[in-house]
């Protein structure tokens, strides 16, 4: 059952917030590693939800810990959920939030 929905987190559909990016100037800490989450059960009508897995945020003077959670899908917006992850665009780490595509 879990698979199922790692499965529909990597492959299903824009929650509306591509735009949003968190620019981390290279002045700034390291993005720490990720914590394991224990992803609990779906809400009612699972197969409806793709799980967005805990991230680190900066918070102006240091990272806080966001817990994953489950985002509803929306057929509307797209076919493909992308997990919020880091990159890294020249010197600096950019949130990119998840978002369907």
């Amino acid at each position: 059952m879990q698979r199922r929905h790692l499965f529909a987190t990597l492959a299903l559909a824009p929650l509306g917030l591509a735009g949003c990016v968190q620019p981390q100037s290279s002045g700034y800490a390291p993005v720490p590693a990720a914590r394991r989450e224990q992803i609990p059960p779906p809400p009612r009508g699972g197969d409806r939800h793709v799980w967005q897995p805990g991230h680190w945020q900066w918070n102006g003077r240091a990272y806080e810990w966001v817990a994953g959670h489950y985002v509803e899908y929306s057929r509307h917006r797209g076919g493909r959920w992308v997990p919020g992850h880091w990159v890294q665009r020249g010197r600096e780490q950019v949130w990119v939030p998840g978002h369907w595509a």
